[in-house]
């Protein structure tokens, strides 16, 4: 099982890395495109231990399906996800991301293999 969830892992943090600057998507989309569209949740462990990957995956771009920062409380500092997406012209306000329609990034839309 270990080799299974690690492949997942790394699959989740190949498309996490694909999203651009400025743009966010949901742990949900990222699980639809990889197929495995129930297991949003996975993506989330995913990013909670994205900090033990040589190369960066960029996790703060990772938010949930209405745009809320749930996975900030596993970034260091009070409110570095916040301060990530903001210096990357995200508007955020009370822990949610503003305007997530144009934001969005669906990697199932925009990544075509």
């Amino acid at each position: 099982m270990a080799k299974e969830s690690d492949n997942f892992f790394e699959r989740v943090y190949v498309v996490a890395r694909k999203i651009p600057f400025g743009r966010v998507t949901s742990y949900g989309a990222i699980a639809t495109y990889l197929g495995a569209a129930r297991s949003a949740r996975m993506v989330g462990w995913a990013m909670n231990n994205s900090h033990t990957q040589k190369e960066e995956v960029p996790a703060h771009r990772v938010v949930n399906k209405k745009g809320l920062l749930t996975g900030k409380h596993h970034f260091d500092g009070t409110n570095l996800m916040q301060q990530l997406l903001e210096s990357e012209g995200i508007i955020v306000i009370d822990n949610q991301i503003q305007d997530l329609e144009t934001v969005f990034w669906n990697p199932s839309e925009e990544l075509l293999e």
